[in-house]
């Protein structure tokens, strides 16, 4: 074991040791599957975990752990790649320009209130210079989601951008371009990825095809109703 598996190994040992562990068998550490584990239990209990969290380097530089917000028990849930500048100050997902866009898709196109979907982010908090967070970053904080998505259990996942949609499914060789509007089987659930709201800002001839993908999730949320 090289000196960079074995500082990913004392990480992943922290984790543990901070939701109450103080031992656990072989075959726990060597699953790569990055749930945090069984004393957690449920969303109350995790938001406590994840504030205090200074598992990674994004801990010394953030004003803010950005949790997630919305319904817990929504069938909904749409997953950003990071808190931006506006929400390490807010403590918020979604806020400013990106924020509002993301809003009005959800009120004027879903047909539905922010309130009733959950939006959480891949890490929980702001990467310096608003930098794409990296795999180590991603590693140590994609737990916390997992169990998000667990206590949740939502029947459709939105997610908002390429590092989203890369992180959370370890597809790194499709592009969100080819991807996106695709209904894709997500441990049981419905994935479908699409832009993030900051590019349609940065692209407005991209929001037509946006709107495509939300009309199409618009119908899905009909189906499972």
């Amino acid at each position: 074991m090289n000196t960079q598996q074995k500082l990913k190994l004392l990480k992943k040992l922290y984790l543990y040791k901070s939701i109450g562990y103080e031992y656990i068998e072989d075959e726990i550490i060597n699953n790569s599957q990055p749930l945090v584990p069984s004393p957690i239990n449920n969303m109350e209990e995790l938001k406590k975990v994840v504030m205090d969290c200074t598992l990674c380097e994004l801990a010394k530089s953030r004003k803010n752990v950005v949790f997630g917000e919305g319904d817990e028990n929504s069938d909904i849930l749409f997953i950003g790649e990071g808190p931006g500048a506006m929400e390490d100050e807010m403590g918020k997902p979604f806020v400013g320009n990106s924020g509002e866009m993301l809003t009005r898709i959800i009120e004027n196109v879903l047909d539905l209130k922010r309130e009733d979907i959950f939006i959480a982010n891949i890490v929980k908090c702001r990467p310096p210079d608003n930098r794409v967070p990296s795999l180590d970053e991603v590693e140590l904080c994609k737990g916390y989601l997992f169990s998000q998505i667990e206590f949740i259990k939502p029947k459709i996942i939105v997610t908002l951008g390429g590092t989203a949609y890369k992180y959370l499914t370890n597809d790194s060789k499709s592009y969100i371009s080819k991807v996106r509007g695709e209904t894709i089987n997500f441990k049981n659930m419905i994935l479908i990825p699409t832009f993030h709201p900051s590019y349609l800002l940065r692209k407005p001839s991209m929001k037509k095809v946006a709107l495509i993908d939300f009309l199409k999730i618009k119908r899905l949320i009909k189906d499972i109703k």
